[in-house]
Order: C-alpha cells, then structure tokens, then sequence
C-alpha cells in the first residue's frame, strides 16, 4: 500500500498541475498584451506599465478577497464530503464581495491620469496610461468573478475546466489586441486604449465561458450556484471579509511593492522603467509555478484541517514547500543562462533603439534569478498558512518586509548609493527573503501557536489566528 506521503504527492501534483498551468495561461494573456503594445514602441511599453501597474495594484487586492472562497469551500468539504448548501452559499457572498469592492475601485481608475501625475510621473506617460486604463478598468468585475469561480472549481479538484477556459482565452486575447490595437478587419486603430478594451473582452469571455462550465457540466450543476444569487447570507458574507481581507491586503501589499519599484524606475528615466516593465513580465510568468503549487496548498491543506488530521495538515504542507523550492532552483538556472534570449519576446534585440533598455533588462533579470527561491518560499508559504485559515499574522509580515524592508533598502541602494534600477531589485529580493524566513518560522510552530490544535469542536465561523 503506498505511504500517506506518496498519497499526498500524488493528489498534490494532480491538483497543482492545471493550477500552474492556469496561472501559466493568466499571465500569457497579460503577456500578449505587452507583446502587442511593445510593437508600439518603448513610451507605449512605458505608458502601458504605468497603467497596469495601477490596475493590478487593485486587481491583486480584489483577488485576494475572493481568495477565501478557496479555503472555505476546501475545509467545509473537509469536514462534510458532499456538501452543497454551504458551498453555495460561499461562493454566492464572494461574488457579492466582488460587486461590493469592484465599483469603487472603477471610480478610483477613471481618474488614473491625475493619480499619476501626483505621483510624480511623466505628463505624456500618464497621459497614454490613462488612454489604455478607460478601456481596461471594466476587465475587473469579469476577471474577479471568473477567479471566484476558479476557486469553486478549484476546490472541488477540478481545475482543469478553469484551464481550459484560460487557454482559449489567450487566442481571444490576442485577436481582439490585434484588431483593435492595429485597426483591422475594418475597425480604426485605437492604440493603447484598444489594448484595455481587448483585455475587458478577453476577461468577460473568461467568466461567461466558466459560469456556461458550470451551468452545464452535471458535478457543478447540483450547486446552483446563481439561483436565487439575491439572497442574502450576511453571516457567510462576514466570513468572507473576516478571511480574505487579511489575504487582500498581504497579496496588495506584495503586488504595490513591485508596482512602487515601476513608480520609483519613473522617476529615474522611461529606459528604466520600460526594462523593468519586461522584466517584471518575465519573473511574473517563473512565479506563476509557485504561485500554482502555493493555490494547491491550500486546497489540500484545507482538506486536512476540515478533517481535523494534524497530521495530513504537516504533510501536504511540506510537501509542496519542497516541491516550490525545487522548482525555484531550476527558474534560476533559467534566468542566469538565457535573459537576453527570454527579452527578446518582448522587444526587438536587433533594434539600435532599444539597446538601453535591453541591457537594463538583462541586469534586472540576474538580480531576479537570486530571489526566485524565496519568492517561491513565501509564495507557498502564505498558500499552506490559508490552508489552516491563518490570514493575519503573514499580513503583518507582509507589511514589515515588502514595505519596510523591500522598499526601505531599495530606495537607498538606488538613489543615495547609485545603484539606480538595479538597487531597486535588490531590495525587492531583501524583502522577499524576509516575508519568506518569516513564514516559514511561523508553519514549523504552527502546533506549538494553535494553528492546528483540534482539542475542542471547529467553528463554523472561519476564524484566522
């Protein structure tokens, strides 16, 4: 019979396979979309990580609430193997969750011009990130509701249905830049703003294309999870905001740091910050593996603690710390061997123009390739501390490294030291490396803090420690 470790493996890589692969496919579409702007030339490139950058900054935020529907939905199945009602009712209140925090956020970017400005970056700039954010601000209600329903799906083990859906995505992604970016099969250029417009269409057939999933396929049917959706649930509605506010804003404040890098590489000149835009672009497509296994963490260290098995809890747990550091190893090799090779994607290598900032790039890539094992590490980290509903304390730690440590020791090393972008990267890895040594503190005392201690009968309330 094989070893509840080889178990667990084998249910851990099957879950994280489709996840990576998704995350894969997520950053792909964002990918084709700095592909399609790079041929506008590098202020386009430069303009179009502004905006980005801002929009992601809210994205991530609202990502990180729906989160909590992945460990809910993973220890409520834990705990009862079939249940319908409470799934239902989670996944509802994520969605009213999403529509609650989406409508400001649209009111905050239509004014994206002004808040660029203020913060001290290029007119011009500014002006073409505002021009590509009133076409992309409305992907966020769609993209958030699709990744809620990627949880739901997610956490029943079948994530491959979100896969597929992400994959057709790309293509979809990728006409609609090209047609509406170019001015093709009759329709007039648009430039930037119709590079936001394509990104809204592609997110919009990614939650329409998961919801027709999940009104068709007989597994998820039982659910229902749209009838009725009016109903209210406020104590599951609280739940939600209890655990994935936490998440939010420990994910914000990973995501802000790096868009603050992008802010900070303004104010030292558009080569910088253009580099930093393609090779922001890059570690983001290493990191979705970590991030992949991380989301797997959850789910199956959800399952445990719905169970109430400490044990399960430490194995699927270590497990896919193992796996994450594995794999970060290797992502180094890659980016130390090959960065002008993988900058080449983005920009033309042959271009005398863009000889600056592709060298900017190649130097931003080697300080990338010494974080990636602990951006690994605290990205699964925080995914097995979800598992056990643990969502506070890492946003404490969050917030000391990424701001305080990160930040602090980047803006030094760039601007009083010299060092320019290259610094700026150098504190981004300080900070990882702290968030990370902290997490990992925090799970190997986990018995000893009552992260997994089942002495008395699991709330129902979703509490984080």
């Amino acid at each position: 019979m094989p070893s509840p470790w080889r178990l667990e493996a084998r249910a851990m890589i099957a879950l994280a396979l489709p996840m990576i692969a998704g995350n894969v496919a997520w950053s792909g579409i964002a990918a084709t979309d700095l592909l399609l702007i790079g041929r506008l030339g590098s202020d386009a490139v430069a303009a179009g990580a502004l905006a980005i950058n801002l929009f992601n900054a809210l994205l991530i935020f609202g990502m990180g609430l729906v989160t909590a529907a992945a460990p809910m939905i993973a220890s409520e199945r834990g705990r009862k193997r079939h249940s319908v009602r409470d799934i239902r009712r989670t996944v509802r209140q994520t969605l009213w969750c999403t529509i609650l925090f989406v409508l400001p956020a649209w009111a905050l970017l239509w004014h994206s011009e002004a808040i660029l400005i203020a913060m001290g970056q290029d007119r011009d700039l500014a002006r073409g990130a505002a021009d590509l954010m009133r076409g992309l601000q409305w992907a966020m209600l769609p993209f958030l509701a699709f990744t809620t329903l990627r949880n739901f799906v997610s956490a029943l083990e079948r994530p491959v249905w979100a896969l597929i859906i992400m994959l057709l995505g790309i293509p979809v992604n990728l006409l609609a830049g090209w047609v509406l970016i170019f001015g093709h099969l009759g329709l007039p250029a648009m430039g930037l703003h119709g590079a936001g417009i394509a990104s809204t269409l592609s997110s919009t057939f990614l939650f329409l294309g998961l919801l027709a999933v999940t009104q068709i396929d007989r597994q998820f049917r039982r659910y229902h999870l749209m009838g009725r959706f009016w109903v209210a649930d406020w104590p599951r509605f609280r739940a939600v905001w209890a655990l994935g506010l936490p998440i939010a804003i420990t994910l914000g404040l990973e995501v802000t740091v790096f868009n603050a890098s992008a802010f900070l590489m303004g104010l030292i000149d558009r080569a910088s910050l253009a580099a930093h835009a393609v090779a922001i672009q890059i570690a983001s497509l290493v990191f979705m593996v970590p991030m992949g296994i991380g989301q797997a963490a959850t789910v199956r260290v959800g399952f445990a603690y719905g169970r109430r098995d400490a044990a399960a809890v430490g194995r699927a747990g270590w497990l896919a710390l193992i796996v994450g550091t594995g794999f970060a190893v290797a992502a180094a090799v890659l980016l130390i061997g090959a960065p002008r090779a993988l900058v080449a994607i983005f920009l033309d290598v042959n271009d005398p123009a863009n000889a600056h900032v592709i060298a900017l790039a190649v130097s931003f890539l080697a300080v990338a390739a010494l974080f990636q094992l602990v951006d690994a590490t605290q990205a699964v980290g925080a995914g097995v501390l979800r598992g056990v509903q643990d969502t506070r304390v890492p946003m404490i730690f969050a917030l000391f490294g990424y701001w305080v440590i990160g930040i602090g020791v980047g803006s030094i090393l760039a601007f009083p030291m010299g060092l320019q972008g290259v610094g700026i990267w150098l504190g981004l890895a300080s900070g990882l490396g702290t968030v990370a040594v902290l997490l990992m503190w925090r799970w190997s005392r986990r018995e000893q803090i009552g992260l997994v201690t089942f002495a008395a009968p699991q709330s129902t309330a979703f509490a984080s420690a």
